[in-house]
């Protein structure tokens, strides 16, 4: 997990954030539940004009270029505009479209492809399975729609929602009363990062905690997910107490520590590899994000031991 270097560091959060549904959702939707799956592709044989008709009739910017079932490049409006400038009209696509294309994964969550359009300004990114096939195409437009969709589903599914376990606490007599949901979390298993986050959302849910401790929850054990998918070779474990009062949060892992957690705990610092980033993960926020949600954060590390982070949210 990304973690500092001191033995153990607390912070604590005067004024947590206020995640708002949207930043919630991005967070929990797949790309596949967003994107476009009509995908209006050419072939490098085409001519630019051809793609100029293509895009006119099917209302689109840009286009995965194939050959067969292969995804060989992209083609954009930008292309074409310098095709006809330079008098290359009848050029072949596969002269003047991008070859190193950058894609994203169908079950990579909405956040990562943030992260990428956000860094590299990009209009559209193809959607492949793991396999390589390409099943999609996204756009930010396709975000915005996805989210608006999701946002009208969630109100309506309150609205019919009664079932509500809140009285938990009040039927069972003790000195002090928790319940306690362990998630374990497995190294670089990308394609299920964010699966153990959504159901502690699900369960806080059914017991009527408020939706803006929800979402602070839910972005903040995303992160602390994330965190153990990509920094730890075993893995590691999270632990949702819930008490009356507050919920904490503890993410704990056996990996190689953090050499110095008052530089991991600046945002944008991250110690992931190339690979890591070039998938979406490893901007360097997660622990800002953390933090911005907690009411308090505590992380202790030993390089060579592991990490425990600890969150708890007041209710």
């Amino acid at each position: 997990m990304v973690t500092d270097g001191q033995e153990g560091k607390d912070t604590t959060t005067e004024q947590p954030l206020e995640v708002t549904k949207l930043q919630e959702l991005v967070y929990e939707l797949k790309i596949e539940e967003v994107m476009t799956k009509k995908v209006v592709t050419v072939s490098p044989d085409d001519t630019m004009r051809h793609l100029k008709d293509v895009l006119r009739m099917s209302r689109v910017s840009g286009a995965p270029v194939m050959r067969g079932s292969e995804l060989v490049g992209i083609i954009t409006i930008e292309d074409l505009i310098k095709a006809l400038e330079a008098g290359d009209i009848d050029a072949p696509l596969g002269q003047r479209m991008t070859i190193n294309v950058l894609t994203v994964f169908a079950d990579e969550t909405v956040i990562q492809a943030v992260n990428t359009f956000g860094r590299l300004g990009f209009g559209r990114l193809p959607v492949v399975k793991r396999d390589g096939k390409l099943v999609g195409i996204l756009t930010q437009g396709d975000i915005a729609r996805g989210l608006l969709r999701q946002l009208e589903i969630d109100y309506h599914e309150e609205e019919i929602h009664s079932y509500r376990a809140s009285h938990i606490f009040e039927d069972i007599v003790s000195d002090q009363t928790g319940l306690i949901l362990r998630y374990n979390v497995r190294p670089h298993d990308f394609s299920h990062c964010g699966e153990a986050a959504s159901k502690l959302k699900r369960a806080l849910q059914r017991l009527g905690a408020k939706p803006n401790i929800v979402r602070r929850i839910a972005v903040a054990s995303y992160e602390a997910e994330t965190n153990l998918a990509i920094h730890t070779t075993n893995g590691g474990q999270i632990t949702a107490e819930i008490q009356p009062e507050k919920i904490r949060i503890v993410a704990v892992d056996q990996g190689p520590g953090i050499p110095d957690v008052e530089q991991a705990l600046q945002p944008g610092f991250s110690t992931a590899p190339d690979w890591i980033r070039e998938l979406g993960f490893g901007a360097g926020m997660g622990l800002s994000n953390i933090k911005a949600c907690a009411d308090e954060m505590s992380l202790e590390s030993k390089p060579g031991t592991g990490t425990r982070l600890q969150i708890v949210i007041r209710l």
